[in-house]
């Protein structure tokens, strides 16, 4: 019988290497990647707050003209003051039912820019094309996707500190 190609073996040899990689870092992944995203929205919901409460934030003018029927000396450092607020929650770990909501509510927030600024928020009236602004805006998809992944361990997360007990 002829020996098995070395191109198949090598194939398998790598697949099992892949695999036993896969035991050890897929459950290392399960443990913390969900904390991970948390902290790290948390971080970003601090320091974006931060800019605003210090008057230092590229976004400070779009929000201005967003939400145009609040006083900009008012809206830029209330908004700041709330997003610190729900990034403090967030690293922190706790009331994450009511930190998540705040956090979607700021989130679908920002989408008014569409609303009130599509001159701003789009290329020559096209909705397919963004300007900088819009893409700043839509990329907080992602962020509430993660937010989403988060309110997934809620539940899990009261479980678990019950049985630490």
């Amino acid at each position: 019988m002829a020996s098995a190609n070395p191109t198949t073996k090598l194939t398998r040899t790598a697949w099992s290497w892949v695999a036993r990689v896969d035991r050890v870092v897929i459950p290392f992944l399960r443990r913390v990647a969900v904390p991970i995203l948390r902290v790290s929205l948390g971080v970003v919901f601090v320091w974006f707050g931060l800019l605003k409460i210090f008057e230092v934030s590229p976004v400070s003018q779009l929000v201005a003209r967003t939400v145009y029927w609040v006083d900009p000396d008012v809206i830029v450092p209330l908004l700041g003051a709330f997003e610190v607020t729900v990034g403090v929650l967030l690293l922190l770990g706790r009331a994450l039912r009511l930190t998540l909501f705040l956090f979607l509510l700021q989130m679908l927030g920002t989408f008014l820019t569409f609303i009130v600024l599509p001159d701003v928020t789009f290329r020559d009236g096209n909705p397919l094309l963004l300007t900088v602004e819009g893409e700043f805006v839509v990329k907080n998809l992602v962020l509430i996707a993660a937010a989403l992944v988060v309110g997934t361990t809620v539940r899990r997360d009261k479980a678990s500190r019950r049985a630490a007990r």
